[in-house]
């Protein structure tokens, strides 16, 4: 167990952090107390997920007392977490493995959710030891407010009623589990992803409705969850992006080139990148031969990798940096099938005024005009027709990366998206209190 008194990227110095939470104090009343629960580590900040949830725990703990309990497994980082959030008043990171998709241990973990109101998601992510840490830091440290990130966070943290919970519901997640459904054609697997993402359902709608308050990242996902959930309090709040780090630059991009970025472990991301080499890639290359594809993230499986060698795709693997590949990409695509949520990957091409085409999954939830800072395309024939009119167009591509990048700058900087969070988590303190 890895248990720090300070930490925080971007880094305030104590006296600075101490005349922030001052005017937090003459301005809002006094900063508040608060818990975060996160599974499955932060750091490195590899996915979409644990950049929208660092970033913002980076804003908070400038203004508030914020006590930050995740876990760890291998390839995370808990020292690396430590420089990255100093803010914190204290981190603590417990080991936990999770069972490996196919596993003994997997298959065990399914059978027990059967027999368990918990879908197998959220029982595989059940980690006592944390849930233990959480109760006794409610009790000792005098917690205000908890955040659960994600719903597989839920069943770490006290719902009975001795600290308010907002959950940070990053997708609507038995939307994540029927989309698997629908697209699977193995008949053992459908019945089984039929019965998760029904169970999921249930799980979902019951615990919008157990805890205080449940924040969405998007409108789209605040209408499905509050329909799911008659009575629940379910709110919005938008998706940012570090609008410093993805700038444009002037690189020049490469002609006709393609490319998807995203963390090839999550099964939409993999599936995505198949279903774009099978079926769109090419109908592009029977018009533009030339047309190149660079598939960008951590841990590409070796079915991916031996279907990209066969059609000629670049597969990186794990990087350390993604803005060189996207300042080389002519065409930044999304072209997901399956999933919940926003996608951040889109609003990183934004920032670096990039044109963008996506599955109207992909840019779901996303504020983007069609036409103005995307193009969105259903279907191969439209995803491959819409990819091919903006690699002959650079001015095209041009207008619509300077419009997207504006759209960013304006709206979703991490510092005016996060200010809206920590605003709606202050009403639910101030009820509490009241």
């Amino acid at each position: 167990m890895t248990d720090s008194e300070h930490l925080a990227p971007g880094a305030y110095s104590f006296f600075a952090r101490a005349v922030l939470i001052t005017l937090s104090l003459s301005e809002k009343g006094r900063a508040m107390r608060i818990l975060w629960v996160k599974v499955g580590g932060l750091w490195p900040s590899n996915t979409g997920g644990r950049l929208r949830s660092i970033h913002m725990i980076a804003e908070l703990s400038s203004r508030h007392r914020v006590t930050l309990l995740t876990t760890h497994g291998p390839g995370d980082d808990p020292e690396g977490l430590k420089t990255h959030l100093k803010g914190c008043e204290r981190i603590v990171s417990i080991p936990h493995v999770l069972p490996k998709h196919g596993s003994v241990r997997f298959a065990a973990a399914l059978l027990r959710s059967w027999f368990s109101p918990l879908p197998v998601d959220l029982l595989k992510n059940r980690v006592a030891a944390l849930r233990r840490a959480a109760c006794r830091l409610v009790t000792e440290s005098k917690i205000d407010l908890c955040v659960a990130d994600f719903l597989i966070a839920i069943p770490n943290v006290p719902t009975d009623g001795s600290v308010p919970v907002v959950l940070f519901a990053h997708n609507v997640e038995h939307m994540i589990w029927k989309r698997l459904w629908e697209v699977e054609n193995k008949i053992g697997r459908r019945v089984i992803l039929n019965y998760e993402w029904r169970k999921m359902h249930r799980y979902e709608a019951r615990i919008c409705h157990q805890v205080e308050m449940t924040l969405a990242v998007s409108e789209a996902d605040r209408t499905l969850l509050a329909a799911e959930s008659p009575g629940a309090r379910v709110e919005a709040v938008p998706t940012g992006v570090d609008i410093a780090y993805f700038s444009p630059n002037g690189t020049p991009e490469r002609p006709n080139e393609i490319v998807f970025t995203g963390s090839m472990d999550w099964y939409p991301n993999e599936e995505a990148v198949l279903y774009f080499m099978e079926y769109v890639l090419p109908q592009i290359r029977h018009e533009e031969p030339d047309a190149t594809l660079t598939v960008v993230g951590r841990n590409p499986s070796g079915r991916l990798r031996a279907a990209a060698d066969q059609a000629g795709v670049r597969v990186t693997g794990t990087v350390e940096d993604v803005r060189p590949y996207l300042k080389e990409a002519a065409v930044f695509v999304v072209p997901l099938r399956v999933g919940g949520g926003t996608r951040l990957k889109i609003f990183e091409a934004l920032a670096m005024g990039k044109a963008v085409v996506s599955t109207t999954v992909g840019a779901e939830g996303l504020p983007l005009v069609s036409g103005e800072h995307f193009l969105q395309a259903d279907g191969p024939d439209a995803f491959a027709q819409a990819t091919l009119s903006l690699l002959r167009d650079p001015a095209r591509r041009r207008a619509m990366g300077r419009a997207g990048r504006k759209l960013v700058e304006d709206r979703y900087s991490w510092s005016k998206v996060t200010m809206e969070f920590e605003r709606k988590c202050q009403e639910v303190f101030h009820n509490d209190a009241n």
